[in-house]
Protein backbone atom coordinates (compact mmCIF):
# COMPACT_ATOMS: atom_id res chain seq x y z
CA UNK A 1 0.00 0.00 0.00
CA UNK A 2 1.19 3.57 -1.09
CA UNK A 3 0.34 5.65 1.62
CA UNK A 4 -1.15 9.36 1.61
CA UNK A 5 2.05 11.57 0.26
CA UNK A 6 2.05 15.24 2.51
CA UNK A 7 5.03 18.14 1.64
CA UNK A 8 5.57 19.58 4.85
CA UNK A 9 6.51 23.04 3.32
CA UNK A 10 2.93 23.40 1.98
CA UNK A 11 2.28 24.05 5.99
CA UNK A 12 5.67 25.88 6.96
CA UNK A 13 5.71 28.01 4.29
CA UNK A 14 2.55 28.22 2.24
CA UNK A 15 -0.03 30.40 2.32
CA UNK A 16 -2.86 30.38 4.84
CA UNK A 17 -5.21 28.62 2.07
CA UNK A 18 -2.45 25.93 1.85
CA UNK A 19 -2.37 25.62 5.54
CA UNK A 20 -5.84 24.50 5.55
CA UNK A 21 -5.30 22.32 2.49
CA UNK A 22 -2.69 20.48 4.21
CA UNK A 23 -4.51 20.01 7.42
CA UNK A 24 -7.21 18.36 5.73
CA UNK A 25 -5.31 16.14 3.35
CA UNK A 26 -3.48 14.98 6.88
CA UNK A 27 -7.04 14.63 8.62
CA UNK A 28 -8.49 13.12 6.15
CA UNK A 29 -5.64 10.29 5.77
CA UNK A 30 -5.92 10.11 9.87
CA UNK A 31 -9.56 9.60 9.63
CA UNK A 32 -9.58 6.80 6.99
CA UNK A 33 -6.01 4.87 7.27
CA UNK A 34 -4.40 5.98 10.86
CA UNK A 35 -1.37 6.60 8.55
CA UNK A 36 0.43 9.18 5.90
CA UNK A 37 3.93 10.33 4.78
CA UNK A 38 5.36 13.12 4.68
CA UNK A 39 8.14 14.80 2.45
CA UNK A 40 10.27 17.96 2.02
CA UNK A 41 10.90 17.51 6.36
CA UNK A 42 14.28 18.81 5.94
CA UNK A 43 16.22 15.95 7.07
CA UNK A 44 19.18 14.80 4.22
CA UNK A 45 20.32 12.24 2.88
CA UNK A 46 23.28 12.40 4.62
CA UNK A 47 21.95 13.36 7.98
CA UNK A 48 19.99 9.79 7.85
CA UNK A 49 22.90 7.94 6.83
CA UNK A 50 24.83 9.55 10.41
CA UNK A 51 22.72 8.97 12.64
CA UNK A 52 21.80 5.22 10.96
CA UNK A 53 25.84 4.24 11.20
CA UNK A 54 26.08 5.89 14.51
CA UNK A 55 22.69 3.66 16.02
CA UNK A 56 24.27 0.32 13.53
CA UNK A 57 27.42 0.87 15.68
CA UNK A 58 26.23 0.82 18.96
CA UNK A 59 24.14 -2.54 18.50
CA UNK A 60 27.17 -3.95 17.38
CA UNK A 61 28.91 -3.36 20.76
CA UNK A 62 29.30 -6.91 22.66
CA UNK A 63 26.22 -7.60 24.67
CA UNK A 64 28.44 -6.63 28.17
CA UNK A 65 29.16 -3.43 27.44
CA UNK A 66 25.65 -2.91 26.14
CA UNK A 67 23.92 -4.03 29.15
CA UNK A 68 25.88 -1.21 30.77
CA UNK A 69 23.33 1.08 29.40
CA UNK A 70 20.56 -0.66 30.93
CA UNK A 71 18.87 2.01 33.53
CA UNK A 72 17.09 -0.04 35.88
CA UNK A 73 13.97 1.71 37.18
CA UNK A 74 13.50 4.21 34.15
CA UNK A 75 10.57 1.59 32.70
CA UNK A 76 12.24 1.44 29.30
CA UNK A 77 12.25 5.48 28.86
CA UNK A 78 16.03 5.90 28.70
CA UNK A 79 18.81 4.19 27.91
CA UNK A 80 19.33 0.51 26.61
CA UNK A 81 16.18 -2.21 26.50
CA UNK A 82 17.83 -5.66 25.88
CA UNK A 83 16.51 -8.35 23.27
CA UNK A 84 12.80 -9.89 24.03
CA UNK A 85 12.09 -8.09 27.14
CA UNK A 86 9.18 -5.63 25.27
CA UNK A 87 5.83 -7.65 24.15
CA UNK A 88 2.78 -6.42 22.83
CA UNK A 89 -0.41 -5.85 24.85
CA UNK A 90 -1.80 -9.14 25.73
CA UNK A 91 1.19 -11.23 23.66
CA UNK A 92 2.62 -13.86 25.87
CA UNK A 93 5.45 -13.71 23.34
CA UNK A 94 8.44 -11.04 23.33
CA UNK A 95 9.20 -9.28 20.53
CA UNK A 96 12.58 -10.01 18.62
CA UNK A 97 14.01 -6.42 18.92
CA UNK A 98 16.37 -4.33 21.21
CA UNK A 99 16.01 -0.23 21.81
CA UNK A 100 17.39 2.72 22.80
CA UNK A 101 15.54 5.44 23.85
CA UNK A 102 16.23 8.73 24.48
CA UNK A 103 14.01 11.76 26.46
CA UNK A 104 14.14 15.50 25.64
CA UNK A 105 17.12 16.94 25.28
CA UNK A 106 16.77 19.63 28.22
CA UNK A 107 14.93 16.81 30.64
CA UNK A 108 17.96 16.79 33.70
CA UNK A 109 17.44 21.05 33.02
CA UNK A 110 13.60 20.08 33.59
CA UNK A 111 13.98 18.08 36.31
CA UNK A 112 12.80 14.92 34.42
CA UNK A 113 15.01 11.58 33.90
CA UNK A 114 18.06 12.79 32.27
CA UNK A 115 19.12 11.13 29.43
CA UNK A 116 22.06 8.06 29.05
CA UNK A 117 24.70 9.28 26.89
CA UNK A 118 27.01 6.42 25.01
CA UNK A 119 30.02 8.87 25.20
CA UNK A 120 32.89 7.40 23.72
CA UNK A 121 31.55 4.01 23.17
CA UNK A 122 30.69 5.37 19.73
CA UNK A 123 31.79 8.70 18.48
CA UNK A 124 29.59 10.86 17.51
CA UNK A 125 26.54 9.18 18.51
CA UNK A 126 25.20 11.37 21.56
CA UNK A 127 25.38 14.44 18.96
CA UNK A 128 23.71 12.98 15.76
CA UNK A 129 20.56 11.84 18.26
CA UNK A 130 20.73 15.18 20.04
CA UNK A 131 20.24 16.88 16.31
CA UNK A 132 17.90 14.54 15.26
CA UNK A 133 15.48 14.75 18.42
CA UNK A 134 15.48 18.41 18.33
CA UNK A 135 14.23 18.35 14.46
CA UNK A 136 11.91 15.81 14.97
CA UNK A 137 10.64 17.38 17.81
CA UNK A 138 10.11 20.56 15.85
CA UNK A 139 8.51 18.57 13.17
CA UNK A 140 5.67 16.89 15.57
CA UNK A 141 4.87 20.18 16.70
CA UNK A 142 4.31 21.80 13.04
CA UNK A 143 2.17 18.14 12.97
CA UNK A 144 0.36 18.83 15.70
CA UNK A 145 -1.15 22.29 15.26
CA UNK A 146 -2.55 20.94 11.27
CA UNK A 147 -3.77 18.73 13.63
CA UNK A 148 -5.21 20.45 16.17
CA UNK A 149 -6.99 22.74 12.93
CA UNK A 150 -8.60 19.60 11.12
CA UNK A 151 -9.96 18.91 14.76
CA UNK A 152 -11.33 22.50 14.94
CA UNK A 153 -9.37 23.60 17.76
CA UNK A 154 -7.09 26.68 17.98
CA UNK A 155 -3.59 25.31 16.02
CA UNK A 156 -1.81 26.36 19.41
CA UNK A 157 -3.79 23.58 21.32
CA UNK A 158 -1.04 21.88 21.57
CA UNK A 159 2.09 23.74 21.76
CA UNK A 160 2.43 24.22 25.63
CA UNK A 161 2.05 20.95 26.59
CA UNK A 162 4.08 19.69 23.45
CA UNK A 163 6.40 22.45 25.20
CA UNK A 164 6.55 20.93 28.62
CA UNK A 165 6.32 17.17 26.90
CA UNK A 166 8.09 13.65 27.06
CA UNK A 167 8.55 12.91 24.01
CA UNK A 168 10.96 9.61 23.25
CA UNK A 169 13.02 8.82 20.29
CA UNK A 170 13.67 5.26 20.00
CA UNK A 171 16.09 3.10 18.33
CA UNK A 172 15.24 -0.28 17.10
CA UNK A 173 17.27 -3.16 16.48
CA UNK A 174 15.64 -6.21 14.57
CA UNK A 175 18.66 -8.59 15.05
CA UNK A 176 19.16 -10.91 11.85
CA UNK A 177 17.18 -14.50 11.66
CA UNK A 178 19.25 -16.62 10.47
CA UNK A 179 17.14 -19.61 11.64
CA UNK A 180 13.48 -18.87 12.05
CA UNK A 181 12.63 -18.09 15.37
CA UNK A 182 10.63 -20.75 17.41
CA UNK A 183 7.82 -18.14 18.20
CA UNK A 184 7.63 -14.13 18.14
CA UNK A 185 8.14 -11.65 15.42
CA UNK A 186 9.86 -8.45 14.85
CA UNK A 187 7.39 -6.15 16.71
CA UNK A 188 3.23 -8.24 16.88
CA UNK A 189 0.45 -6.15 16.71
CA UNK A 190 0.15 -3.11 18.55
CA UNK A 191 -1.19 0.42 18.52
CA UNK A 192 1.08 3.68 19.77
CA UNK A 193 0.24 4.86 22.91
CA UNK A 194 1.12 8.20 22.22
CA UNK A 195 -0.07 10.95 20.43
CA UNK A 196 1.55 10.95 16.33
CA UNK A 197 4.44 8.67 15.89
CA UNK A 198 6.89 10.26 13.51
CA UNK A 199 8.91 7.21 11.72
CA UNK A 200 12.49 7.87 9.50
CA UNK A 201 12.85 5.47 7.22
CA UNK A 202 13.12 1.73 8.18
CA UNK A 203 16.34 0.04 6.73
CA UNK A 204 14.27 -3.37 5.66
CA UNK A 205 10.68 -3.92 4.81
CA UNK A 206 8.28 -5.44 7.18
CA UNK A 207 5.78 -2.35 8.56
CA UNK A 208 2.49 -3.72 8.11
CA UNK A 209 -0.86 -2.14 8.85
CA UNK A 210 -4.86 -3.55 9.37
CA UNK A 211 -6.82 -1.99 6.41
CA UNK A 212 -9.94 -3.64 5.84
CA UNK A 213 -9.53 -6.29 8.39
CA UNK A 214 -6.65 -7.48 6.25
CA UNK A 215 -2.94 -7.22 6.81
CA UNK A 216 -0.99 -4.88 4.42
CA UNK A 217 2.50 -3.93 3.87
CA UNK A 218 3.62 -0.43 3.37
CA UNK A 219 5.51 0.76 0.86
CA UNK A 220 7.21 4.46 1.23
CA UNK A 221 9.85 6.27 -0.03
CA UNK A 222 13.29 6.17 1.55
CA UNK A 223 13.47 9.88 2.15
CA UNK A 224 9.72 10.13 3.62
CA UNK A 225 8.76 10.05 7.17
CA UNK A 226 5.75 7.54 8.47
CA UNK A 227 3.38 9.55 10.09
CA UNK A 228 0.42 7.50 12.53
CA UNK A 229 -2.09 8.05 15.03
CA UNK A 230 -1.42 6.91 18.55
CA UNK A 231 -4.03 5.91 21.32
CA UNK A 232 -3.62 9.26 23.01
CA UNK A 233 -5.16 11.11 20.12
CA UNK A 234 -7.54 8.79 19.38
CA UNK A 235 -8.71 9.11 22.84
CA UNK A 236 -8.69 12.93 23.02
CA UNK A 237 -10.54 12.62 19.32
CA UNK A 238 -12.90 9.78 20.36
CA UNK A 239 -11.78 7.69 18.01
CA UNK A 240 -12.54 10.18 15.11
CA UNK A 241 -8.52 9.66 14.38
CA UNK A 242 -7.80 6.37 13.91
CA UNK A 243 -4.95 4.64 16.28
CA UNK A 244 -4.32 1.58 13.53
CA UNK A 245 -2.80 -1.89 14.62
CA UNK A 246 0.37 -2.29 13.08
CA UNK A 247 3.13 -4.97 13.33
CA UNK A 248 6.77 -5.84 11.87
CA UNK A 249 6.79 -9.10 10.42
CA UNK A 250 9.64 -11.54 10.29
CA UNK A 251 11.97 -11.16 6.98
CA UNK A 252 11.39 -13.42 3.98
CA UNK A 253 13.77 -16.38 3.70
CA UNK A 254 15.97 -14.75 1.17
CA UNK A 255 16.53 -11.57 3.49
CA UNK A 256 16.36 -13.61 6.73
CA UNK A 257 20.91 -12.78 7.15
CA UNK A 258 19.63 -9.09 7.28
CA UNK A 259 19.24 -6.94 10.32
CA UNK A 260 16.28 -3.92 10.26
CA UNK A 261 17.23 -0.83 11.99
CA UNK A 262 13.73 1.58 12.61
CA UNK A 263 14.16 5.00 14.42
CA UNK A 264 10.00 5.98 15.86
CA UNK A 265 10.32 9.07 17.47
CA UNK A 266 6.98 9.17 19.82
CA UNK A 267 5.00 12.45 20.15
CA UNK A 268 4.31 12.83 24.42
CA UNK A 269 2.23 15.52 25.95
CA UNK A 270 3.51 16.83 29.72
CA UNK A 271 1.91 14.23 31.50
CA UNK A 272 -0.91 16.03 33.60
CA UNK A 273 -2.21 17.03 29.98
CA UNK A 274 -6.07 15.32 30.38
CA UNK A 275 -6.90 13.39 27.38
CA UNK A 276 -10.31 13.83 28.22
CA UNK A 277 -12.72 13.40 25.08
CA UNK A 278 -13.27 16.66 23.20
CA UNK A 279 -16.92 17.69 23.88
CA UNK A 280 -17.41 18.47 20.18
CA UNK A 281 -15.88 15.11 19.13
CA UNK A 282 -18.77 13.56 21.21
CA UNK A 283 -22.30 13.48 19.69
CA UNK A 284 -25.65 10.92 19.58
CA UNK A 285 -23.66 9.39 16.41
CA UNK A 286 -20.55 9.03 18.64
CA UNK A 287 -21.37 8.53 22.20
CA UNK A 288 -18.01 9.26 24.61
CA UNK A 289 -16.29 6.22 24.18
CA UNK A 290 -13.23 6.52 26.95
CA UNK A 291 -12.84 7.39 30.29
CA UNK A 292 -11.36 10.24 31.58
CA UNK A 293 -7.17 10.18 32.35
CA UNK A 294 -3.81 11.59 32.39
CA UNK A 295 -1.22 11.21 29.56
CA UNK A 296 0.78 10.13 32.82
CA UNK A 297 -1.42 8.00 34.45
CA UNK A 298 -2.56 6.70 30.76
CA UNK A 299 1.52 5.75 30.19
CA UNK A 300 2.28 4.02 32.97
CA UNK A 301 -1.42 2.03 32.07
CA UNK A 302 0.21 1.08 29.12
CA UNK A 303 4.04 0.58 30.38
CA UNK A 304 2.60 -2.00 32.46
CA UNK A 305 0.79 -3.58 29.79
CA UNK A 306 3.74 -4.40 27.45
CA UNK A 307 6.46 -5.52 30.01
CA UNK A 308 8.05 -2.21 30.88
CA UNK A 309 6.86 -1.61 34.11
Amino acid sequence: MQLPTLSLRQWTQGSPADQIAFSESLGQAFRSLGFAAIEDHGFTAQERENLYSAVQQFFELPEPIKNTFVKHGAKGQRGFTPFKVEHAKGEASADLKEFYQWGPMNAAERGLMPNLLVGSQVQGLDEVISESYRKLESIGNELMKAVALHIGLDREFFSEPLASGHSIFRAIHYPAQPELPEDGIRAAAHEDINLITLLMGASAEGLEVVSEQKWVPIHVTNDALVINVGDMLQRLTNGMLSSTTHRVVNPTLEKRHLPRYSMPFFVHPKEDMPLNCLEHCISAERPKAFSDITAGAYLHERLVEIGLA
